[in-house]
């Protein structure tokens, strides 16, 4: 098509191929990028278009494939100069220098895991796309055309920050793993992602003051408890509660977000929580 012609178009139609299933429903329990991520996913192929499995047939024998799709849950601003996760020195940069989800078209990008191609989809490992998510468009990853470990990244490069190491009682694991296996809400991948860098960013972050040196983070309708240590640069995750009353948790009272009979068994399998 002519130049002149391109030129005057203002929008380009997609459709989507696809969508994301994966237990990550919200924004804030997105990684900042997919290789920090322990979460699994499924591309379910769109029903409308047949073709789709055969047109994926051969990424089987890839080990990793970049995901195109739409931040569906960000149409409503963007701003030129944003604040990215984790900067040098908390400055603002542009945005197109970072990989802010708002954006001028809300196009995002990603380079997953591919575990294996199947009739209905792809089975991905370490996602960072959230759940009904639509899938614009699959590529190969491709090493040698795809990986400049040695490319300069501008700001990225005066990054010194390696974040806190999140470690975990075993009591918060018994009842994170519980849940897990109630409502496959992962609880501990959660506070992975949300508590190493800046954990006590409450401008971010739900996290409140509980007392002697202790915080909690919601997470849903959930509230894990941690210890940070500044010197060691070290989080402690310790315990997990309902952020429920016992009043609304009352069988009369109403349901918003349809996950209180998960509370209820979670209540029951560790009364004092």
């Amino acid at each position: 098509m002519p130049e002149e012609i391109t030129e005057k178009i203002a929008s380009f139609p997609f459709k989507a191929i696809g969508y994301v299933r994966t237990s990550s429903r919200y924004r804030y329990e997105a990684t900042r990028q997919a290789s920090f991520s322990g979460v699994p996913a499924f591309i379910e192929w769109a029903k409308d278009e047949p073709r789709y499995a055969l047109a994926a047939k051969d990424l089987a024998g890839f080990d990793r494939i970049w995901v195109i799709f739409c931040f569906h849950l960000n149409w409503d601003h963007w701003n030129p100069m944003v604040r990215p996760p984790v900067s040098p020195d908390g400055k603002k940069y542009s945005l197109f220098a970072t990989r802010s989800p708002h954006r001028p078209n809300p196009i995002g990008l990603s380079c997953v895991e591919l575990l294996s191609v199947e009739e209905n989809g792809l089975s991905l490992r370490n996602c960072d796309i959230l759940d009904g998510t639509p899938v614009l468009d699959i590529k190969p990853y491709i090493p040698e055309a795809d990986a400049f470990p040695d490319s300069a990244a501008g700001w990225h490069d005066r990054i010194r920050d390696e974040g806190y190491k999140v470690t975990f009682t075993e009591l918060f694991l018994e009842k994170s793993r519980f849940l897990a296996s109630l409502c496959s809400l992962d609880v501990e991948n959660f506070c992975r992602v949300q508590l190493k860098f800046s954990p006590l960013d409450a401008s971010r972050k739900r996290v409140k003051h509980a007392g002697e040196g202790e915080y909690s983070i919601g997470c849903r309708t959930w509230r894990a408890l941690f210890l940070v240590r500044e010197e060691e640069k070290t989080v402690l995750v310790t315990d997990l509660f309902s952020n429920y009353t016992e009043a609304e948790l009352e069988k009369s009272a109403p349901d918003k977000y349809g996950d209180k009979a998960f509370h209820r068994a979670f209540l029951a399998a560790f009364p004092s929580a």
